[in-house]
């Protein structure tokens, strides 16, 4: 997956001793929280990947149900690493190894790189020792990789074959050989993989004849369907689509249902497959990421499964929660077409390193909280499978696998995210393990869970002083309203406490929270309601808040504010407005002191 646009803002059991055991057994023990030392000076590898794989299960390809499957770029590249690319793919930019042309907002653990496998750059650590990186060409750091994903018991992988970069024949060639170490890996591990095309970048005029004789190069020349460790469903092997009914991507709704003719019904079985779509986040509405044609909702119930790219979307748990409602009417509008529902769950985001305009660490990861919600939302609402982005994603901030653990282990000299840049110390292989007890809990080896279900021996950052809760009510018949903080104060980590089922056009964006309904049932008469917890940083005692509150022609919006000076929320003030705007002052000392 590439570029932001794609990715921008917007939910049984009781342990028994034998579940208890099960997790213990599957799950990697947490180990005590230490930071990654970086490359030893004598170059001595930490953990070689073993010619013999190391004991393992083998993961059921017949099927995607109950699966977590993360995404898989394997787009760098090293010079010197045999590919015909012999460039920083992805890494750097103009092929210059040092701080100020390095494009990724993370980097990667560094520590169990054999020397074969280093590729030298001109960037040290804090202690004056060398800083390598990898190549996805080199077949023992992507066995290595899967290693991993069975060590900690993840599934498999969609592996990305970008549909821009096939006419270039350096690149297809690179491709190809990345392919065969993901099917060397899985097969060794057994884990499962898939091909995702990714449509970005693609000319709208040819990428149709494009990725149809690809495919067919996948199955007649790479024979990856062959493969006892790729993905089948329904019989049939599964492949990904990612990018139609975007806005600023290839293809027109005609184009879309050729492919899904060619893919879903072709008259020679052995291309036929399961088609998953990558799909804009508002599919279901035509509106925001989606091109707004009619004929792009025909090709979104034509797939098989649907999978909303949801990166970006949202930063905050309030956010992640409206997104849950959001969620359950997208499954039951899939359900509706006969297609299944694949939903995305992500650690955070940025992409500040290859756009310093873009800022650092723009959707914090919050020690996995910020994941862990998503996951939870999407098993309580009985998703049957989940998209999770990505694996080795440290373009975009949203890689899963082991990740430098402070800043002692990242190279010197430019914006990086470790583990601990949000306040918590966490191993680097945090996020592994976070996926491998989101996979049980989707599978319902373990109960469902609403807080992270291992421990980290990780101290969450402590809250800053001067940092007090309070409670938003807002409560509307008209059919839109917002309120803002326009001074006084900050609102920071917003938590959804209720809403209205009959609510839309929800947001909590920093000061800004808003709220609608459908016109005619504002015009009915009907209210809907949204509550909100956050918390208010910067009061001064004797400078008052100053909120606005705006709203449609119809009806009245009442805004409540709470305290929680008490163990319980105490009722400060009530404001109502029968007009379409007021502005109005709130003393901070109602909020610091009783």
């Amino acid at each position: 997956m590439v570029g932001h646009l794609k990715k921008g803002p917007f939910i049984r059991n009781i342990f028994t001793f034998l579940a208890i055991m099960i997790l213990a057994a599957c799950n990697p023990k947490p180990a005590a929280v230490a930071t990654n030392t970086p490359v030893p000076a004598t170059l001595v590898p930490t953990i070689t990947p073993t010619v013999t794989p190391l004991p393992h299960t083998t993961v059921d390809a017949s099927t995607m149900e109950h699966k977590l499957l993360m995404g898989y770029q394997g787009w760098f590249t090293c010079p010197g690493d045999g590919s015909p690319v012999n460039g920083w793919l992805h890494w750097f930019r103009n092929d210059t190894p040092d701080a100020s042309s390095l494009r990724v907002d993370m980097w990667p653990d560094a520590s169990e790189l054999t020397p074969a496998e280093r590729c030298p750059t001109n960037m040290t650590y804090p202690n004056g020792q060398p800083a390598y990186l990898y190549s996805a060409y080199n077949s023992t750091t992507v066995m290595r990789h899967f290693q991993w994903m069975s060590q900690y018991g993840i599934v498999g992988v969609f592996v990305q074959r970008f549909g821009s970069e096939l006419p270039i024949l350096s690149h297809f060639a690179t491709r190809n050989i990345v392919i065969k170490n993901v099917q060397a890996g899985a097969e060794a591990y057994g884990r499962v993989f898939a091909v995702e095309y990714d449509t970005s970048g693609m000319d709208s005029s040819t990428f149709v004849n494009i990725l149809e004789k690809d495919w067919k190069y996948m199955v007649d020349v790479l024979k990856v369907t062959e493969s006892p460790a790729y993905l089948h469903q329904n019989g049939k092997p599964v492949l990904a689509l990612w990018g139609l009914g975007f806005i600023e991507h290839p293809g027109i709704p005609q184009q879309a249902s050729e492919l899904v003719n060619f893919f879903e019904d072709n008259p020679d079985p052995k291309y036929q497959a399961t088609l998953v779509g990558g799909v804009p986040t508002y599919w279901r509405t035509l509106q925001g990421d989606s091109l707004t044609d009619l004929a792009w909702a025909d090709y979104y119930c034509a797939l098989d499964v649907l999978t909303p790219w949801t990166v970006g979307r949202y930063t905050s748990d309030m956010e992640v929660d409206l997104y849950k409602l959001m969620m359950i009417q997208d499954m039951a509008a899939a359900s509706a077409c006969g297609v299944e529902y694949m939903p995305t769950v992500f650690p955070g985001t940025a992409f500040h390193n290859d756009n310093h305009a873009n800022l650092f660490n723009a959707t914090p990861r919050r020690g996995g909280n910020f994941y862990w919600r998503q996951v939870y939302n999407t098993v309580s609402i009985g998703v049957p499978m989940i998209y999770n982005a990505m694996f080795d994603e440290v373009d975009e901030d949203t890689a899963m696998y082991k990740i430098a653990a402070t800043k002692n282990d990242e190279p010197v000299g430019v914006d990086l995210v470790s583990m601990d840049t949000d306040g918590y110390k966490l191993p680097s292989d945090w996020y592994l393990r976070l996926a491998g007890v989101a996979s049980q809990m989707l599978r319902g080896e373990i109960p469902l869970a609403q807080n992270i279900p291992i421990e980290s021996g990780a101290t969450p950052p402590p809250t800053p002083t001067g940092t007090y809760r309070i409670r938003i009510q807002i409560t509307t018949s008209s059919d839109w309203a917002t309120l803002d903080l326009k001074s006084g104060g900050t609102l920071t980590n917003p938590g959804l406490v209720s809403v209205s089922s009959d609510a839309i056009n929800l947001g909590a964006d920093g000061n800004h929270f808003s709220i609608g309904q459908p016109i005619a049932r504002a015009n009915s008469g009907a209210s809907v309601e949204l509550v909100v917890d956050a918390y208010l940083t910067g009061l001064q005692a004797g400078i008052p808040l100053e909120f606005e509150i705006e709203s449609g022609a119809i009806g009245y919006t009442t805004i409540k504010l709470f305290n929680y000076l008490q163990d319980s929320p105490v009722e400060v003030n009530t404001t109502v407005l029968t007009d379409t705007s007021k502005i109005y002052d709130m003393p901070a000392d109602k909020f610091i002191s009783p």
